[in-house]
């Protein structure tokens, strides 16, 4: 089994981190919150030092970081990762980033001898609780073969997306699409309220016809349809709007850098920016449909 350092244990970085050592892992985590590493250590893991100290003696680093810029500091800032970690090791970064951040971080990885894939997730909390998540992967095929094992303790669907940065890619593409159907989804459960057409007959004919999608079968907006969606919790975040916010974004960016033309990606963004600035960033991304209401 590997020795692993772990850089962010927070919502999802702390169960994958957890989940690496049920696999047999010898895993050292390192956080800002020593409440996070605390249940890293009582899961059996170990507490590790600041993030290049850890990557020097690690055969293996994994990060799940909150933007582009701590991505740049923890890596390439002046005691960061890639100027620490041995030649050879392997560089997991499960963040949720620019496309150009991974690059310029993979090609700086490449050039002191490291192998590194982008490796964002899509499957929320509960997916990285019970070791489902799906990778997005990018990164050369050297790196993806040897990251696939690790991979593999954390998540269920692996997809070697290309070369690095296209992990990032999918992941930003995969969240416009979900961004935009959960309003769709949304605006039209509203439409039905106000025409007199009950929820569930609208769930009923909808999911098994044309209009079914992700956000309709899996992750409902309203509660009764689907029981364990977050409607039934009084929107839970299992993946908050603040964070889809931050994914729109970057879709946006990465729109206006490429020069594609992405209207209902734009329109996505703008929708959840006024429910963030609302108050309601902390509540799950599907609790759009309040805002849509007019609550």
């Amino acid at each position: 089994m590997a020795r692993i350092a772990f850089v962010g244990l927070g919502n999802m970085g702390g169960p994958m981190a957890q989940n690496l050592v049920k696999a047999g892992h010898d895993v050292h985590g390192y956080d800002i919150s020593l409440d996070a590493v605390g249940k890293l250590v009582a899961a059996g893991g170990t507490a590790a030092g600041m993030p290049g100290a850890a990557a020097a003696d690690a055969e293996i680093v994994v990060t799940m970081l909150p933007s582009g810029a701590e991505v740049r500091e923890t890596y390439l800032g002046p005691d960061g990762i890639v100027g620490k970690a041995k030649p050879g090791t392997l560089l997991i970064d499960s963040s949720t980033i620019d496309v150009e951040t991974a690059r310029d971080v993979a090609a700086a990885a490449e050039a002191r001898g490291l192998l590194m894939v982008d490796a964002p997730v899509s499957g929320g909390v509960g997916g990285a609780q019970a070791a489902t998540l799906t990778f997005m992967v990018g990164g050369a095929e050297e790196a993806f073969e040897k990251a696939k094992p690790i991979l593999a303790a954390m998540g269920r669907t692996i997809v070697h997306a290309g070369g690095p940065g296209t992990g990032q890619a999918a992941k930003i593409c995969n969240n416009m699409i979900l961004g935009i159907s959960m309003i769709a989804v949304s605006e039209a459960f509203v439409l039905a309220e106000k025409l007199g057409l009950d929820a569930q007959k609208l769930f009923d004919i909808s999911s098994k016809s044309s209009g079914q999608c992700w956000s309709m079968t899996a992750y409902c907006p309203v509660p009764g349809p689907v029981p364990s969606s977050p409607a039934n919790r009084d929107y839970q975040a299992g993946f908050t709007a603040v964070m889809m916010l931050k994914d729109l974004r970057l879709s946006q960016e990465a729109a206006k850098a490429a020069g594609a033309r992405t209207p209902l990606g734009a329109g996505a963004s703008a929708i959840y920016e006024h429910y963030v600035d609302s108050g309601e960033g902390g509540r799950d991304f599907s609790g759009i449909i309040r805002f849509l209401r007019g609550e």
